[in-house]
């Protein structure tokens, strides 16, 4: 090493000791600061600012970066909570639907005089246009037959199609196999209910309803349509649907499409009639009791 590299060596040691030390002095100091201590504090000034600079950013900088591992972390909490408190409240959802669908049922079976099943809806295939087309329940050959009667707390559902192990399937009042004696409940005049099977509703045609003479005695659109209990698996006077539109009338019968009062979009349980009820008999004392079906009486 050469001697003025050891010169410079020297020199900025003491640089580096004596500025600091004279800074420390000038910041001692008390009263007024002399010429050289003014100096002093003009030149490093600068040099105190672009350090503070540098030191302050760098601690920002790392204080951002904690933060963020913070907000990462509290972040991943909270979706885990709300993953968790949405899964409770679909939980709590499907049970409210479950007391509300048992309620339908029990008021279902206090009003239907005849043996009754309840039976949980497990399928229920779409058309493209999301309209149910048939229902599927969770009662096989042992317990129910074809052609037995669905019924909702809202109104009938349809027909027992086919049975087939522990399932069978529900025709439903829209479908074109369907037809139903009814009675316009506002003036008592009857016709027959047939199922359009429209992919894009469940409407369905009001056929062989006379043409009453006065205007008023015509059905009109939100007269409500309930069963005869004619030839019908249905038993009386319940409530099939409303007239939606009227289409004119052929001079001896009116046409009109009925809107089905049950939304089979929303049903998960519903109850099938094992029998139909017995007539009515004006000369007894007591009611008749429907027969037991398949020779044994549902529980």
């Amino acid at each position: 090493m050469t001697l003025r590299r050891r010169l410079v060596d020297w020199v900025l040691v003491g640089i580096l000791i004596l500025v600091p030390a004279l800074v420390l002095r000038s910041s001692l100091s008390r009263g007024t600061p002399s010429a050289f201590d003014q100096a002093v504090v003009r030149i490093t000034a600068p040099l105190e600012a672009g350090v503070s600079w540098i030191v302050e950013g760098i601690g920002g900088m790392w204080a951002r970066y904690v933060a963020l591992v913070d907000v990462e972390s509290e972040n991943r909490e909270l979706r885990e909570e709300n993953d968790t408190l949405r899964k409770q409240v679909a939980e709590l959802v499907r049970a409210a639907d479950d007391v509300a669908a048992l309620e339908e049922l029990a008021l279902v079976k206090k009003r239907t005089p005849t043996d009754t099943l309840g039976a949980r809806v497990i399928g229920a295939p779409l058309s493209p246009q999301f309209r149910v087309m048939r229902l599927r329940i969770d009662r096989g050959d042992k317990e129910v037959q074809q052609d037995l009667a669905v019924i909702a707390g809202t109104g009938p559902v349809g027909r027992i199609d086919k049975v087939y192990g522990g399932y069978a399937d529900v025709v439903l009042i829209s479908d074109t196999r369907s037809k139903v004696d009814v009675v316009l409940k506002r003036t008592g005049a009857r016709g027959t209910l047939v199922g359009l099977g429209k992919p894009d509703s469940y409407a369905c045609v009001l056929k062989s309803l006379e043409l009453a003479a006065k205007p008023e005695l015509r059905a009109q659109v939100g007269d409500e349509i309930v069963t005869s209990g004619v030839g019908s698996i249905f038993p009386p006077g319940l409530v099939i649907g409303k007239v939606s539109r009227l289409d004119g009338d052929d001079g001896m019968f009116q046409n009109l499409e009925v809107e089905p009062t049950a939304d089979v979009s929303r049903l998960r349980a519903v109850t099938v009639l094992l029998v139909l009820p017995p007539p009515a008999d004006p000369d007894a004392k007591t009611k008749k009791r429907s027969e037991p079906a398949f020779m044994e009486r549902a529980l």
